[in-house]
């Protein structure tokens, strides 16, 4: 070494310093007061003792000096290439990878061995996109000291104002997956709060569009699918990143305060529907009869009009008809129609005949009902 500090009487290379003087180039120094400082060269001479203890041989002088540069390059190289080795990951099936570079997103990874650069400088960050999260919105699940599941309402969240202006408490259930895991990681903060909010906000408008009758008893999925575009189309808005499968009803009951008095209306318009029912049969089945016979009258009296009619225009012609031969023979015709007309009088009678020019007798002729024999003798 140049020099040593703990040479006795010899300072340094200016001499001098004995007798207690700690001498220099500019005479006397100060006095030492309190502990030295450090040694410097003894500080090297220790750091160069280790590093030939990790690389024999690779002591003082100018050799050594060059193989412990050339030590801490290959401990320099092998930390590089560790820090390198740290950049590749694993992206499980049904996951996706998203890749970083300085915080920016540069790629997306499938499933299997992927490489990025390490951290600080690159990243990656994975997410399972088939999953099927879901929320639930209006009441919560736990579990008691039994082991059994209970469910808790959430007023909060499920009471809600509909278009007729009444109070409604609903229920319903929220499944979703995520379909762009860029846009899921990094530009909705908190995407999965979001999309709860989101979807309890576009129910509560649906709600709103509709009466109490027809959120509770109408068509409940078109209720449901509505909701379910909705909030589609506010995520998309969003640039989310994420799919609603489907939105489903669970419950949809008036608040407790009042459940019993709406149960009684809902009873009392079940009974009105019901009584409209059964009006309703009763009335299809007599209005059917009531038409079967009035259409049976109508068709009798028409048959009755179109039988007088006729008789009357055949009784027409041949009075007709024997008005002409009357005006032919007036005579023969009167004692035509006498006859006639004494044979359908006495035809159907019993008959007595008396002659009233007989002398000396009855007068009462003998008569022989043939025709009375005849259906007698049939019998």
């Amino acid at each position: 070494m140049p020099w040593n500090n703990q040479n006795g009487g010899n300072g340094g290379p200016w001499g001098g310093g004995g007798g207690g003087r700690n001498g220099g180039p500019w005479g006397q120094g100060p006095q030492n007061q309190g502990p030295n400082p450090p040694d410097l060269e003894e500080m090297i001479r220790k750091g160069q003792e280790r590093l030939k203890q990790v690389f024999p041989g690779g002591g003082g002088g100018s050799g050594g000096g060059s193989l412990g540069l050339k030590g801490i390059g290959l401990l320099a190289l092998g930390a590089v290439a560790i820090w390198m080795a740290t950049g590749f990951y694993t992206v499980k099936e049904g996951e996706l990878g998203v890749e970083l570079l300085l915080g920016e997103p540069i790629a997306v990874s499938t499933s299997g061995l992927n490489y990025n650069l390490p951290y600080p400088i690159g990243r990656a960050e994975t997410v399972n996109v088939d999953q099927i999260r879901d929320v639930t919105i209006g009441s919560r699940e736990f579990s008691n000291q039994r082991g059994s599941v209970s469910k808790r309402d959430v007023p909060e969240e499920s009471l809600m104002l509909t278009g007729d202006e009444n109070i409604i408490d609903v229920d319903f259930k929220v499944q979703w997956n995520i379909k762009d895991p860029e846009a899921y990681l990094f530009n909705v903060d908190s995407p999965d709060i979001a999309v709860k909010q989101v979807v309890e906000s576009a129910m509560r408008e649906i709600v709103g569009r509709n009466t109490m009758d027809e959120v509770q008893t109408g068509d409940r999925v078109a209720i449901q699918v509505a909701a379910r575009e909705l909030t589609q189309k506010m995520l998309d808005k969003y640039d989310a990143g994420v799919n609603i499968i489907q939105v489903q009803l669970q419950g949809v009951e008036p608040p407790e305060q009042v459940i019993d008095a709406f149960r009684d209306v809902q009873t009392a318009k079940a009974d009105k529907v019901r009584m409209q029912n059964e009006a309703q049969a009763y009335a299809n089945k007599v209005v059917p009869e009531a038409e079967g016979q009035a259409a049976k009258i109508l068709e009798a009296a028409n048959a009755y009009r179109e039988q007088t009619v006729a008789d009357a225009r055949g009784q027409a012609q041949r009075f007709t008809e024997i008005l002409g031969e009357y005006e032919k023979a007036p005579a023969i015709t009167r004692k035509r129609l006498y006859l006639e007309t004494m044979e359908q009088v006495l035809g159907s009678s019993e008959k007595i005949i008396l002659d009233s020019k007989s002398e000396g007798g009855s007068g009462v002729v003998p008569y022989l009902p043939l025709n009375e024999l005849t259906k007698k003798a049939g019998n």
